[in-house]
């Protein structure tokens, strides 16, 4: 049941949407007739099928949507997707991304981002990686599509998951461009450009992209945010389809976000340990340790690009050739301070038992001083992936043919180094102390885990979907894939030139899906699915249990799920009800490495709600909200209790009004966000409390072309939290959600 002060949030947000100026002439904007809604994802090679007519829950957010949602990251923005938990309180990267009631430990396993319909890169999770850390969001985009579950297995790269596509602009006959300019109460200084038109006859183009810096969010004390974006996506139609190539290059990081303690005096959503006094360090690794001058500052991010195409060719016969490929590669390196245990006295760990000199400064620091343990973790990754998928359809009647191919190869290569644990003043920017014996000491105070590794992987599948329209109402359909899965994999502990693991993979699944569609009405139906897919290991998942395949365990996740749904689309309103249940066997939680894996199985049943109301009167509602009922039903310790970092319920809510006001058009929304309680560890013996959150903002029109917004994220600084320490459950350590930030943008559209 939700709290009372939730429901007291939701009803101050609908009221401050409803609120205007008593002097405000309320004239709403005209309304644009409704535009029928395409959707690509879940379809073979991409071809589009009409959102009502679709047998699967798919949420599409548009770039007015986005703009208005106002998300800080890409894996922000997933918030508005039902069903979908997301921890994105770390920074720009490394977010943690839950679907509806599968499991996970953290980060994004059963993710995929796709760009123009093409995985961006096919493994969903890396340690250190997963897909929303190498995607920005900027102007260049149009629209994303959710989709969970449905044919997500048969298709693509097999995610049974959520697969988001990120569809970018395209130029049209007719020269548009915007130019943006944003800022925020933290300092950020942020210049976005787009541009699109036509070359020549059928030749259009869409260029544009950001630069940015600022202090971040939780400041630094320095420019620890930085980065820049350019995107050209180039489109050639002819007579029986089109061509499109399209190139995304990215340099950005950021500041990596980390638990702080809790309930300790000065820490708060606002904090960071990072600073002046502690980015710059020396670490130890290897057998000799030998010796590195790292930045902290450097964060975490992605420096590489996201580059790619499509061909679309409609026959004579009605056959339908959709050929999509994309080819990725750069560095997604990882560098920042991790705490270790928990805050404590310095008295407790002074050599002398009262005091200990800063290591930068020479301040001698009294007992009373607040401590931590912080790791300088150096994690160095360079990515590659190539992914293609060819597909051939054709209509016979009330039959519909689709067979396609799906290839690709995946490649990481890692240098890590981690621990490096010292203690450091716990405060904004706290330097590491002089007179603790395990500073000093180059093993340091806690655990170290070096590795260099190199990773291939190569995926090859066949797929094909049917589908038949039974009666003028019915549609049923059915999908087949066979994957190859291969992965040659070597690791080398602690950095001597020693082989210690070594993988040779080689196995194969087939996934299906199986569904229903029945109309009710021309803006009305249900439908029904069931599907089996897996989630396939890479590299990581091999090192991390290691044991348990050289036993003869194939580490591959087994995921089935059955859907009911009903879908209304009107001429006001949109609604998407959405019954569900999975089972996931065969899930790894590993809680650091070096550590003995767990194995689970999990299974879920809920209910998510997507709903959209439009009113001529210039009113408008978004809600999506989840509730599901989460068991770990095979633990060798933790049998029937909940999943961890899986909430019961879920809510967001985003009206907004459309007014007239001066003869300037105006629109006033805002957004609640409200999340149960959840467990931070699968013997749910550490409690994350729920909490609510307020967002609001106003955009402003003075005059055509012209737009003004100011979004207030937090409105009311709630300290929420999203996750507590991965690595030591029982430590009073967790992540804030962000504090209250203010950001003004001018924009200028042509």
């Amino acid at each position: 049941m939700i709290k009372t002060n939730s429901l007291s949030l939701i009803a101050a947000a609908i009221t401050l949407a409803l609120s205007t100026s008593a002097q405000a002439e309320q004239t709403p904007k005209d309304n644009k007739e409704k535009v029928e809604t395409i959707i690509v994802s879940g379809t073979p090679g991409g071809a589009g099928i009409r959102k009502i007519d679709a047998s699967f829950a798919v949420t599409n957010i548009d770039a007015v949507q986005i703009d208005k949602l106002a998300p800080k990251s890409t894996a922000d923005l997933l918030k508005a997707v039902p069903g979908i938990w997301v921890e994105s309180s770390g920074g720009e990267s490394g977010a943690n991304v839950f679907v509806r009631g599968f499991p996970g430990g953290g980060d994004a396993p059963f993710l995929t981002v796709s760009l123009q319909g093409s995985p961006i890169y096919p493994a969903p999770t890396l340690s250190f990686l997963e897909n929303t850390s190498i995607f920005r969001l900027d102007e260049t985009i149009s629209m994303m599509e959710g989709l969970r579950g449905g044919p997500n297995p048969v298709v693509s790269n097999g995610q049974p998951g959520l697969t988001t596509n990120f569809q970018l602009k395209r130029g049209q006959a007719d020269t548009e461009g915007t130019f943006k300019y944003t800022t925020t109460d933290y300092g950020l200084n942020r210049i976005d450009g787009v541009l699109s038109g036509e070359i020549s006859d059928d030749l259009y183009y869409m260029v544009g992209g950001y630069i940015k810096r600022s202090s971040g969010i939780r400041d630094a004390g320095f420019t620890s945010e930085k980065g820049h974006q350019f995107t050209i996506n180039l489109t050639k139609e002819f007579a029986n389809g089109e061509f499109n190539l399209y190139t995304r290059q990215t340099d950005d990081t950021g500041a990596w976000y980390l638990p702080t303690p809790l309930n300790v005096e000065g820490v708060d959503a606002g904090f960071t340990q990072l600073g002046t006094n502690n980015r710059k360090a020396t670490i130890y690794f290897g057998e000799h340790n030998t010796t590195m001058n790292v930045d902290i500052g450097d964060g975490r991010g992605w420096k590489g690009h996201v580059s790619g195409g499509s061909l679309k060719v409609n026959f004579d016969n009605g056959w339908q050739l959709n050929d999509r490929f994309s080819l990725t590669q750069g560095d997604a390196n990882t560098i920042g301070l991790v705490p270790a245990g928990s805050a404590m006295l310095l008295s407790d760990v002074a050599d002398n038992g009262e005091t200990a000199t800063g290591s930068v400064t020479g301040n001698e620091y009294a007992g009373d001083t607040m401590v931590q343990q912080y790791g300088r973790w150096i994690v160095l990754k360079d990515i590659e992936a190539f992914t293609n998928d060819l597909a051939l359809s054709k209509t016979f009647g009330d039959w519909s043919s689709a067979f396609g191919i799906y290839t690709a190869t995946t490649s990481a290569k890692d240098w890590w180094s981690l621990g490096n644990t010292a203690y450091h003043v716990l405060e904004q920017g706290g330097e590491v102390l002089d007179g603790i014996a395990c500073n000093s000491d180059v093993a340091g105070c806690a655990f170290n885990y070096d590795i260099n590794s190199s990773g291939d992987a190569t995926t090859w599948a066949i797929y094909t979907t049917q589908s038949y329209q039974a009666t003028e109402a019915l549609k049923l359909d059915l999908g087949l894939r066979s994957e190859q899965h291969e992965v040659e994999y070597s690791v080398d502990e602690g950095l001597d030139g020693a082989i210690t693991k070594a993988v040779d993979y080689d196995e194969r699944k087939t996934s299906w899906t199986l569904g229903a569609d029945y109309s009710l009405s021309l803006d009305s139906g249900v439908f029904v699915r069931m599907n089996k897919g897996y989630k396939m290991p890479y590299f990581d998942d091999f090192r991390d249990n290691y044991s348990t395949y050289e036993s003869g365990e194939s580490l591959i996740k087994e995921v089935t799920q059955a859907e009911l749904g009903y879908k209304y689309m009107g001429e006001t309103g949109d609604l998407f009800v959405t019954l569900f249940t999975n089972e996931v066997k065969g899930d790894t939680f590993v809680r650091r490495p070096g550590v003995p894996a767990e194995i689970l199985t999990n299974e879920a049943t809920g209910v998510e709600l997507d709903y959209s109301y439009n009113h001529e009167s210039g009113l408008s509602i978004n809600l999506n909200a989840t509730w599901q009922d989460t068991e770990i039903t095979e633990s060798p310790t933790n049998e029937g209790n909940k999943a961890q970092r899986q909430p019961d319920w879920m809510l967001r809510v985003t009206p907004s009004y459309d007014f007239e006001v001066s003869g300037m058009y105006a629109t006033l929304y805002g957004t609640l966000s409200a999340v149960d309680d959840r467990f931070g560890d699968n013997e749910n013996t550490v409690v994350l409390e729920g909490y609510e959150k307020l967002d609001v903002g106003l955009i402003v029109e003075p005059t055509e072309g012209v737009k003004l917004q100011l979004a207030v994220d937090n409105l009311t600084d709630k300290q929420g939290i999203t996750e507590g320490d991965p690595r030591n459950p029982d430590s009073p350590n967790g992540r804030y959600i962000m504090p209250r930030s203010v950001k003004f943008s001018v924009a200028y559209t042509f």
